[in-house]
């Protein structure tokens, strides 16, 4: 295996008034040519940092490389260190010799200018080309990136692209030139897993097509298992492991990555609560890691692990009771109009008459693709989206008869938590004052007093600390801010949650605890849930039946083993087949076939 780009010693600081931070601390590692080293951490482990370290494009300040090599092997058998070379002669490298994909392609993406146009003009600025050689090139590359109409994606706009074509055209951006080495930060996570497994898919071609490099940056070791020859683990800024993925996987020596191991939802075990990093290990305020006594993750798998006894008896235990929600033959659809007056000429069936009920303390959950119908499915059982057809029973009431005051007071018994915690919070207001705002709208409590201490009750309960009253929504994680998001919904004490892709842009690691904490909250309160999302493992970990929707429709559902064990129909299977799952037969059979 020959060098493409050795990393030694890297270190980049952050440096404020207050204090400094080594987002990398001593980094140093080898890219081999034609190889994909995958680097996988949790959020601020400084995976991406050091990406960008090797792009020079720490922001300065606060930023600042302050020590190592990152040496370059030429094709002439010299060598260059990208950190030492001028800002003019390190141009020549970004998007030219190293390319990058970005976590989010909308924001990468320029809204004013085609997606042809954007290709063409990183063509052109490193190749001595024509405009007209350059906008064949850029057509060839949007069909080797497999999208379709490509001619007509030339002409299009960001916005009228789904993610997924919008990712596409960002690897076509970056393979425009040919780069020998392709940086890939989180180019997979927000997408619905059967984009994901797509998209994964083409790297693997045009990486073997093309014979370069890859540094493939995620949380998810499941997907590093899925692309991944050479793996470094990254905890707080240093390299905690690294080795080739077989041995990572097969026998994980460090306590981190065990836990990033066992904290994905599994699908062929029910589990009561999942693994965390923290059942691993331990960790001094001095930094020093200890090692719980844990020999195998599947060791603890095994203890947490549901028997089908306790699976069976809660089943028909459910089967007893009313249900708390009734939703019969629901539509919404929504108006096609055109014309200069506006006329209404046709209708997206965006709901298309659905009948499903939710039983007092079940999960129900709701998966599918991205436009399925599954977030205006639960947004019209709670009015926020009104329903062109059907009923909704709520607790014995028709909740589409209610009117305006009626439907305030009912709003008390179903909440919401959305997708995106941040979005979700007032940046103005600080959590307290939030929460606060909830119990006022709806006269809770007798006084200003009896108020916060209810929300500090509520703090306690998602896990967060007295002092976070007073914080405000960007001094928090994404996890975090999504425990605030959880304790805000439950200020009112409702009788169902509907959580709306409320762990899909969250770490594994932060995923499997909101995960856990909702199994927590729902036992300890009796919580009915709908829960919905793209990942079937993540549905199958929290729910007792599943919904599959598929262009509006309920395809199928059943029990959340049974779905899994026996789907009936292609398109479950095909959401079932896109997870990562992260074993080592799909990696010995990926090697198998590269080898081939």
């Amino acid at each position: 295996m020959e060098p493409l780009i050795e990393v030694k010693n890297l270190v980049t600081e952050f440096r404020s008034d207050v204090y400094d931070v080594k987002a990398v601390n001593d980094v140093t590692f080898t890219v081999h040519k034609g190889r994909t080293l995958g680097i996988v951490g949790e959020s601020g482990s400084g995976k991406s940092v050091t990406s960008l370290s090797l792009m020079r494009l720490i922001p300065s300040p606060p930023g600042k490389i302050t020590g190592g090599q990152a040496i370059f092997y030429e094709k002439d058998g010299s060598v260059t260190d990208l950190l030492q070379v001028s800002e003019e002669t390190m141009r020549t490298y970004r998007g030219n010799r190293i390319a990058m994909i970005f976590q989010e392609p909308m924001t990468s993406l320029n809204p004013v200018f085609t997606c042809g146009d954007q290709i063409i003009e990183a063509i052109r600025l490193h190749q001595n080309v024509s405009k007209e050689e350059a906008q064949a090139r850029t057509l060839q590359l949007l069909k080797e990136v497999q999208l379709p109409r490509p001619k007509q994606m030339m002409t299009s706009y960001p916005h009228q692209l789904s993610g997924g074509q919008k990712q596409r055209v960002m690897i076509a951006m970056a393979m425009s030139c040919n780069p020998d080495l392709l940086i890939a930060d989180e180019p997979t996570t927000a997408l619905d897993v059967t984009v994901q497994a797509t998209i994964l898919d083409l790297m693997r071609s045009l990486q073997k097509q093309h014979n370069m490099s890859m540094m493939f940056i995620t949380h998810d070791l499941g997907v590093i298992a899925e692309i991944a020859d050479d793996v470094i683990v990254m905890y707080k800024g240093k390299i905690v492991e690294q080795g080739s993925v077989q041995q990572i996987f097969e026998n994980p020596q460090h306590p981190y990555t065990k836990g990033l191991l066992a904290c994905r939802p599994r699908l062929d075990k029910k589990l009561k609560v999942l693994p965390t990093v923290r059942d691993f290990m331990d960790e001094a305020e001095d930094g020093t890691i200890t090692t719980r006594t844990r020999d195998t993750v599947e060791s603890l798998v095994h203890e947490l692990e549901f028997s089908r006894q306790e699976i069976d008896e809660r089943n028909a235990k459910l089967k007893t009771i009313s249900p708390l929600l009734d939703v019969q033959n629901l539509e919404v659809h929504f108006p096609i109009k055109s014309g200069f007056f506006g006329r209404t000429t046709g209708h997206v069936k965006a709901v298309d008459d659905i009948s499903f009920s939710v039983m007092p303390g079940e999960t129900l959950g709701l998966v599918g693709e991205s436009g399925c119908g599954k977030t205006t499915t639960g947004r019209a059982v709670l009015r926020l989206v009104e329903p062109t057809g059907g009923k909704v029973v709520f607790d014995g009431k028709d909740v589409r008869s209610l009117g305006a005051a009626e439907l305030k007071t009912m709003r008390k018994d179903f909440q919401i938590i959305f997708q995106d915690p941040y979005s979700s919070l007032n940046p103005r207001l600080s959590v307290g004052s939030a929460i606060m705002e909830v119990l006022n709208v709806h006269n809770i409590g007798a006084s200003e007093k009896e108020r916060k201490e209810h929300v500090l009750y509520l703090l306690d309960k998602v896990n967060l600390l007295p002092r976070h009253f007073s914080n405000y929504p960007h001094e928090f994680s994404g996890g975090q801010r999504q425990r605030i998001c959880i304790a805000r919904a439950l200020a009112l004490k409702p009788k169902l949650l509907i959580c709306d892709e409320s762990v899909s842009a969250l770490d594994v690691s932060v995923q499997a605890q909101v995960l856990n904490l909702l199994v927590q909250l729902r036992d300890e309160f009796n919580l009915t849930y709908i829960f919905i999302s793209h990942d079937l493992s993540v549905v199958k970990f929290i729910s007792d039946r599943i919904a599959v929707m598929n262009a509006g429709k309920i395809v199928e559902m059943n029990t959340s083993n049974e779905l899994y064990a026996n789907p009936h129909q292609d398109y479950t299977k095909r959401l079932i087949d896109a997870i990562p799952t992260g074993t080592l037969d799909v990696i010995c059979a990926r090697m198998n076939q590269a080898h081939a």
